[in-house]
């Protein structure tokens, strides 16, 4: 059997193992999941924490009340109830990789910002839009996959309207010494396997027409969905946390 590494290499910088060390922890094993379809959603990797699998809103509560999440359930989706208000997770999460499957609605109204609007917010704060952009310009930095109010997205990479998309976010959650910001926000978005941010750091919480700025905050928060008055739609929501190197 061949050797699985060497004991006599030199020591790599910044860790305590060696180039090819045979101590080294090996990866975790993780089954991945299956790509989505328009007519069904994907799978999630083995060790993601299911958000929403389309049969239940028992994880989600109402932003307006703290009660039940009051959006309509059919079909393995989940959609807007608009006037019911925003709902977010009951679960509280930090820095991870998060993956959401959404839909515009199929009959088109309205224009600019006042077409299938919604958004993502991760722990409640940092919104990355939800809107359709097919062929509806709007303000760069409120497209589809912006960084809203911050930076637009790299490119449209926006499907026809009620045509299923998704997002994976890495989301690198900002820390704070007390009063005082040690870290920033970074943000990583791929729309429908395009790559929108490459690991972008905040300028702060999402603003609407003011600058944006850090404010101290918890370490963990919800994820939220927007109701924008419009019938958007959200199935296979998970997220997996982001973990070190050499985790056993």
């Amino acid at each position: 059997m061949a050797a699985l590494g060497y004991s006599d290499t030199p020591i790599i910088p910044g860790s305590t193992f060696r180039v090819h060390d045979s101590d080294r922890p090996q990866p975790r094993i993780v089954t991945p999941g299956t790509a989505g379809t328009q007519s069904e959603p994907g799978t999630p990797p083995s060790d993601a924490v299911i958000l929403f699998d389309g049969k239940s809103l028992d994880g989600w509560q109402s932003c307006k009340d703290d009660g039940p999440a009051k959006w309509e359930l059919t079909s393995g989706y989940m959609q807007v109830l608009p006037g019911t208000g925003s709902i977010r997770t009951r679960a509280a999460f930090g820095s991870c990789q998060l993956h959401v499957e959404f839909a515009s609605p199929t009959v088109v109204k309205g224009d600019g910002q006042g077409r299938g609007n919604s958004g993502v917010f991760l722990m409640g704060l940092y919104e990355v839009q939800v809107l359709d952009c097919f062929q509806n310009p709007t303000y760069a930095d409120g497209t589809t996959g912006g960084i809203y109010g911050q930076f637009p997205p790299l490119v449209n990479a926006c499907r026809k309207p009620g045509e299923w998309s998704f997002y994976d976010i890495i989301w690198e959650a900002p820390v704070f010494d007390g009063e005082t910001l040690r870290t920033p926000a970074y943000l990583t978005v791929l729309l429908n396997g395009i790559l929108l941010h490459n690991r972008k750091e905040l300028q702060g919480p999402t603003e609407h027409r003011k600058q944006a700025a850090y404010r101290p905050h918890p370490a963990t928060g919800p994820l939220e969905l927007q109701d924008h008055g419009d019938l958007v739609r959200f199935r296979n929501i998970w997220y997996r946390p982001l973990t070190g190197y050499d985790m056993v």
